[in-house]
């Protein structure tokens, strides 16, 4: 009715009682993904002892907006805070305009008292005129995922559709795995070959407790030996293959498109509709993997504040400095990398 005015808005920090609430919010908003549930921030804490900051907005007692913030602390990286750390998305998601207003204002709050440098908020739309944005690092590749088993095997181009059989007539075969004892080698290999800090083991442990109810981790095997792994995460009608990885000696053998296109066919039969390949940097080999698969990359648009007189972070691994240090950890022993990676990328977010 004209004349009565809105529900007032308040801002205020999570509680645990509000988690159910949170994710309800999450699942029915437009802008809701995976990565705002609330069950993160415990892995967060927990894997990386990083202090979190989950907003929450409330108009007339209803949650109409949350922003979850991670404040990362790091003797080699400094301080900031991120919307979500270690997350492809994880900007405020808001019911109105007045609600994200709100939220930023008070992350912004936040950072001055928390005297943090540095605030990212991870999304795909640059609504804010007066912040950085960082569009051109990195892209996203989602696609639908088609009613059929062969009609979503036909949308793969034909040289990838190619790897995708090749993989078949080698003798692969998947498998859904319980836990992650097979994963994290796996992972942990892959990753030290690119010259990337791997995670620690808790971590992944922890992501399969929090989400076990739409987790789950395909291992593809050659004879009984596990050659590749990947961890999927889903969401609504979206399957997220996330953390995965392939041992240097079964890429002859395909394992890595082998093992996509089985994620892509177990969601096909259960009834997912998207497929969401998660983010990538542009210039890079996973990149133009996915582009070879038919994906169609859409850049993500970070945007961000600095405190007065202070420099962005530049974490970008194709940054020319760290170009040795890259080349130095591809050769490290897979223990040595295991033992020291987890130290140094709790740092990176």
């Amino acid at each position: 009715m004209d004349g009565i005015l809105p529900a007032a808005l308040s801002v205020s920090r999570f509680e645990t009682a509000d988690a159910a609430e949170w994710d309800r919010f999450v699942r029915g908003a437009p802008g809701g993904t995976f990565f705002h549930l609330s069950g993160w921030r415990r892995v967060i804490e927990q894997a990386f002892g990083h202090d979190t900051h989950y907003l929450v907005a409330r108009r007339g007692g209803v949650i109409s907006g949350v922003l979850p913030l991670t404040h990362l602390r790091s003797p080699l990286f400094g301080q900031s805070l991120i919307a979500n750390a270690f997350a492809v998305y994880g900007g405020p998601v808001a019911s109105d305009e007045e609600t994200l207003c709100a939220l930023d204002a008070a992350a912004l709050q936040l950072m001055e008292r928390l005297n943090v440098p540095f605030l990212e908020m991870r999304g795909s739309l640059a609504h804010r005129r007066d912040w950085h944005d960082n569009s051109g690092l990195y892209a996203t590749f989602r696609r639908p995922i088609e009613p059929s088993v062969e009609a979503n095997l036909k949308a793969v181009p034909r040289k990838q559709r190619a790897m995708i059989r090749k993989g078949i007539q080698n003798g692969l075969r998947s498998e859904i795995d319980p836990g992650i004892d097979r994963l994290y080698p796996i992972y942990a290999e892959s990753v030290r070959n690119l010259g990337t800090p791997v995670f620690a083991k808790a971590y992944f442990r922890l992501l399969v407790e929090e989400f076990a109810d739409c987790c789950d981790i395909v291992t593809v095997t050659s004879g009984n030996r596990p050659v590749a792994a990947v961890l999927n995460f889903y969401f609504r009608d979206e399957v997220l293959p996330y953390y995965g990885g392939v041992v240097r000696a079964a890429r002859a053998l395909a394992a890595n498109d082998f093992m996509y296109w089985e994620v892509m066919r177990r969601a096909c039969e259960k009834g997912y509709r998207m497929f969401d390949f998660g983010r990538s940097k542009t210039g890079t080999g996973a990149y133009a993997f996915k582009r070879n698969w038919g994906f169609t990359p859409s850049p993500l648009i970070y945007q961000s504040r600095l405190a007065a007189g202070r420099r962005p972070p530049d974490l970008n691994p194709l940054n020319p400095k760290f170009r040795l240090l890259i080349a130095a950890w591809k050769r490290l022993p897979l223990p040595v990398a295991t033992r020291l990676g987890p130290l140094i990328v709790k740092g990176l977010g």
